[in-house]
């Protein structure tokens, strides 16, 4: 019995793991990038191809810290430390990391 729990419980925390990250919506990360990025960054071809997959990732590490560090002391420095980017963040990420410069894809915007 101990161990059907204890297996059931590790289920139920992968699953929650995995529903967080399945959660992000790449259309939402490209709405936000059009409204808070692209006036800065270009189109969202240009921005997310300014780095690869694996320095996106790194770059929403630990609540986005290097990608706030990165905005420092300019025009995004407001929005990367506002509410609105901590809501949006994962959605960023993920279309930032869909079309990152190593991934062969092209967004629409």
């Amino acid at each position: 019995m101990k161990k059907r729990t204890s297996l059931l419980f590790t289920a139920l925390v992968a699953l929650g793991m995995l529903s967080s990250t399945a959660s992000a919506d790449v259309k939402k990360g490209q709405k936000a990038y059009l409204k808070q990025c692209k006036k800065c960054h270009g189109s969202g071809t240009k921005g997310a191809a300014m780095k690869s997959q694996d320095e996106w990732e790194a770059a929403f590490d630990n609540e986005a810290e290097t990608f706030v560090e990165w905005h420092k002391g300019t025009d995004g420095e407001k929005y990367s430390n506002g509410k609105k980017f901590k809501k949006y963040a994962p959605h960023l990420k993920e279309f930032l990391f869909e079309y990152a410069n190593d991934s062969g894809n092209v967004p629409s915007c």
